[in-house]
């Protein structure tokens, strides 16, 4: 995944799973690791995206994540992350423990 933000934006994207209402999403934030004021380190950064990919591995949702972020468009601006939804039912609670 590191190879996949590097070769597509030049940097390392902070990415997060956002729980809103009864739907899960996917995004990309737009802080990223290269930068100065990034608030982990490479290890934190590391794990939170082993976590962040566990879900999306577990929600089978692997490609579609790996398709949308070959053909998104843009990048994050600062205060807008690029979002994909992921899912939005009763099963939610399953991937969120």
């Amino acid at each position: 995944m590191i190879k996949v933000l590097r070769n597509r934006w030049g940097v390392t994207y902070d990415l997060r799973i956002l729980k809103k209402d009864k739907r899960l999403y996917f995004q990309i934030m737009w802080g990223f690791l290269e930068k100065q004021s990034f608030p982990l380190t490479e290890k934190e950064y590391r794990e939170n995206l082993a976590e962040v990919l566990d879900v999306v591995n577990r929600l089978g949702k692997s490609s579609n994540v790996r398709n949308w972020l070959l053909k998104i468009e843009g990048k994050p601006r600062l205060g807008k992350a690029l979002s994909l939804p992921l899912m939005g039912d009763e099963r939610l609670e399953e991937f969120l423990l």
